[in-house]
């Protein structure tokens, strides 16, 4: 058959649902094979960022690979932010890119780069293909490696020639791979020190965030009793309304969080990825660390596990469910009395009435407006650490937060894939309004799509992170306030729905009202970081003096 018709055979061959992207002329043969696809939709956006960050997102969303497409030269290049965005984050995801006819062009080099070597050092695999008769292996290849532990991003060029070719080949049966499981003698080493402990804790990180897992940790905590936090990348693993949730380490060091770790003497970190900022350091002499992921430790001076479970976590949590026997001796009590005061902190703070907003206030009443299915695609901004330390997941993967690469411009797009995978779930993007201009473009293609998506603007004029930190470092305020357009007005142009937040209590009704009423919402709320510092030091100090 037709080569393009063969990849697309290929593709469905895979169980691939959407091609989010942006066809060029390099690609028509391919578009032609799209359409004659009744299995696959091709989902046009308004720049290949965002279909970069909507294939990322659906990988992470299903654990299948997202799809996306762009043209050659430009169109490639601005998959390339994407692509580091689902490599860190471990998102399977596929990019396919066009390219100049390789067998024979009269256009010279117009418009080309060597992508697949730009695309190597930020994906797993990347290839050219070059024949027609390997487009079977190389889209099985692709997907396989996208998918297999640690899951990333992967790169195929579909040159124009090529694509235009005949081949008698077939698509190649997808495989499930077999993961590999912990040795018994590493089990049995973690069920004995974890028995002697005097106060284990654990932690749950970036690795945990599988389908499977989620059930297996509960069993762990729940016939353990041993309190857990988790990691940004951690949030909704386990549902954190649990009783022995302690919180989520949004910060550095030196919050709660942090006080309960230093409290045991046992740590099982569970999925700890280096991408992720370090819930805790290690020190020689300080509490040892059971190490529990898809992968051996990567080890540095600040994380040296003295033991090591490798192999697929779910199987891990399974059989240390099995073998371990809870201990009387076990004392949790002070972990669970620095949870208990650092939430009468937390609720005290979500009260605050003062306009434009303050962030804590914002996130409890997102969290009041959400369904505990609901899902919150957040962008990345200093308000992202407020969601992370304030928000409680009640489910896993309901609060897409970017903790890897932790880019701007992903929130928007992220929430419109979650519309597109749970289209029976509520979804709000929240964004900064510095990322949501960065690929607001795509509200034309939420509307377009008919979606019901609300996005929640936090605005400050302003670079806000980067102006608080300035600050921070005792500098000048110079270089990071711009102007806005009139939200209201710019969400109306594209056929959406605008509105205003004019005070604190005005937030919550809205937000429900958005998410009741079908369409594309844009909510701008003006928010005030000015006492990001002042509260979060204040609710520290008093934290330490009642602890």
């Amino acid at each position: 058959m037709n080569a393009s018709d063969l990849f697309v055979k290929a593709l469905e061959n895979e169980g691939v649902e959407y091609i989010f992207g942006i066809p060029g002329e390099e690609n028509l043969a391919f578009l032609e094979a799209i359409a004659n696809s009744e299995k696959i939709r091709l989902i046009l956006t308004r720049h290949e960022q965002a279909a970069g960050f909507m294939a990322a997102t659906y990988g992470r969303l299903t654990g299948k690979t997202g799809v996306c497409l762009s043209t050659l030269g430009p169109g490639a290049t601005n998959f390339v932010t994407a692509a580091a965005y689902a490599q860190l984050g471990g998102m399977p995801m596929l990019m396919i890119t066009g390219q100049k006819p390789i067998k024979s062009s009269k256009q010279g080099r117009f418009q080309i780069i060597d992508v697949v070597d730009m695309m190597r050092p930020i994906t797993k695999y990347t290839h050219q293909i070059a024949s027609a008769d390997n487009i079977p292996s190389r889209v099985r290849e692709a997907f396989r490696l996208a998918e297999e532990e640690k899951p990333g991003a992967t790169h195929l060029e579909f040159p124009e020639d090529i694509a235009e070719e005949e081949s008698g080949q077939i698509p190649i049966p997808s495989s499930q791979a077999r993961r590999p499981t912990p040795e018994e003698k590493s089990i049995r080493l973690a069920i004995d020190r974890l028995e002697a402990a005097r106060s284990p804790i654990l932690i749950i990180g970036a690795g945990a965030n599988r389908k499977i897992t989620s059930r297996n940790l509960l069993d762990f905590i729940e016939r353990t009793r041993i309190p857990f936090v988790t990691t940004q990348l951690g949030k909704g693993v386990v549902d954190e309304r649990h009783p022995l949730f302690v919180g989520n380490a949004a910060l550095s060091s030196g919050d709660f969080v942090h006080r309960a770790i230093e409290a045991a003497d046992v740590i099982v970190n569970v999925g700890h990825d280096v991408i992720e900022k370090p819930p805790f350091f290690m020190q020689h002499g300080g509490a040892e660390v059971i190490h529990v992921s898809f992968r051996s430790a990567e080890v540095d001076p600040v994380y040296f596990p003295q033991i090591e479970v490798v192999g697929d976590i779910a199987n891990a949590l399974m059989r240390l469910t099995r073998g371990i026997k809870p201990q009387r001796h076990w004392d949790h009590a002070r972990m669970l009395t620095i949870r208990a005061a650092a939430e009468q902190h937390i609720a005290a703070s979500e009260r605050d009435d003062r306009f434009p907003i303050y962030p804590q206030r914002l996130v409890a009443e997102v969290r009041k407006a959400m369904p505990s299915d609901g899902i919150v695609a957040l962008d990345n901004g200093i308000y992202k650490l407020w969601f992370a330390r304030n928000y409680k997941a009640h489910t896993p993967n309901s609060v897409l937060l970017d903790n890897a690469l932790a880019t701007m411009g992903a929130g928007m797009p992220s929430a419109m894939t979650a519309r597109l995978v749970y289209p029976e779930r509520k979804v709000l993007a929240v964004c900064g309004d510095g990322g949501f201009m960065m690929n607001s473009q795509e509200m034309e293609t939420a509307v377009r799509l008919g979606l019901n998506l609300t996005v929640l603007i936090m605005r400050d004029d302003a670079y806000g992170m980067i102006r608080w930190k300035q600050a921070n470092m005792g500098l000048k305020d110079f270089g990071l306030t711009y102007g806005n357009p009139d939200f209201t007005v710019y969400a109306r142009s594209y056929g959406a729905h605008g509105h205003r937040v004019g005070s604190a209590a005005e937030l919550g009704p809205l937000l429900a009202h958005c998410l009741d009423t079908p369409g594309v919402h844009l909510i701008d709320c003006p928010v005030d970081y000015s006492e990001n510092d002042a509260i979060l030091n204040r609710q520290i100090r008093d934290l330490s003096a009642e602890i």
